[in-house]
């Protein structure tokens, strides 16, 4: 199991995480805010603004204050996005 540091102390499991996307799209707000009223959602952004989200197989979701760029850099994954 290794844990990926998300800020402010906190860890995600890297082998549950399906995806670490951007709040500001409109479907990740409503996956927010389904996860809010399903009880899945963990705020781990201390008061701070939301930067990312880390959606896990669980189905839980995971607010962060920090970038999605950050968080998939700690994974050790490259990259897979090319350039076109």
């Amino acid at each position: 199991m290794k844990l990926i540091s998300i800020g402010f102390g906190n860890s995600v499991n890297a082998d549950r995480i399906v995806a670490v996307v951007s709040p500001e799209a409109a479907p990740v707000k409503r996956i927010v805010q389904l996860a809010k009223d399903n009880g899945t959602a963990i705020d781990a952004t201390c008061g701070r603004r939301t930067r990312s989200v880390i959606i896990c197989d669980s189905g839980h979701v995971v607010m962060s204050a920090q970038t999605p760029e950050t968080i998939s850099g700690k994974t050790g994954e490259k990259d897979t996005e090319q350039d076109a």
